[in-house]
């Protein structure tokens, strides 16, 4: 029996995540396996991998076989690493407490490669942040200045219309006033007209 260790898809469309298990190669991709040894999540940046690091490393030496994407899984955690550390040891290449050192040092390197990752994306999520938002500010300073701008406009407008309104206001007063006065003048010009006709008694 060919045994590997693959990648069981579950997750919803668009969001995938997986479980990393140990599985024979006849069985269908998300049917039995053997034993479940981790997960990835793919979705995070880095991506998110929980692997129970002893039982893969025990899989990959009795013969376990990865497949692509679970083997860049298992050297991203080290498990390939220390298997190949645990094959010099038993060549005789160093002594374990050398393979130990090693490892340390490899997996303390590898943290902090990890950890730049997040530093990194971190900050372009700050700086993507910062620049939509001085975006917003001047999509929303030119939007102000339009609106000032109609605002004064329409005052204006309303300046201009109050003061047709009163001059028509105005004009009407002086027709009316004009009305009332011009009889009375034609009568005060008659009566003159007539006091100037009468002759004197002298």
């Amino acid at each position: 029996m060919a045994t590997k260790i693959r990648l069981q898809r579950h997750g919803r469309k668009g969001y995938a995540f997986y479980q990393v298990v140990v599985a024979d190669s006849r069985a269908p991709r998300d049917g039995k396996f053997i034993e479940r040894i981790g997960s990835y999540n793919p979705n995070t940046n880095p991506a998110t991998i929980d692997l129970n690091f002893e039982r893969a490393l025990y899989w990959l030496q009795v013969g376990a076989l990865p497949t692509d994407t679970a083997r860049m899984i298992l050297s991203r955690e080290g498990v390939c690493y220390k298997k190949h550390l645990l094959e010099g040891v038993k060549k005789g290449a160093f002594d374990e407490a050398a393979a130990e050192t090693k490892f340390d040092q490899w997996l303390t390197k590898k943290k902090l490669s990890l950890q730049d990752v997040k530093n990194k994306a971190r900050d372009t999520i700050k700086a993507s942040a910062k620049t939509l938002l001085e975006v917003e500010k001047e999509v929303n300073k030119t939007k102000a200045t339009a609106l000032s701008k109609k605002r004064a406009e329409l005052a204006i407008s309303a300046a201009k219309k109050a003061a047709a309104e009163a001059a028509e206001v105005a004009a009407a007063e002086a027709a009316e006033i004009a009305e009332i006065t011009a009889p009375a003048a034609i009568e005060v010009v008659t009566e003159e007209a007539k006091v100037a006709e009468t002759p004197s008694e002298e």
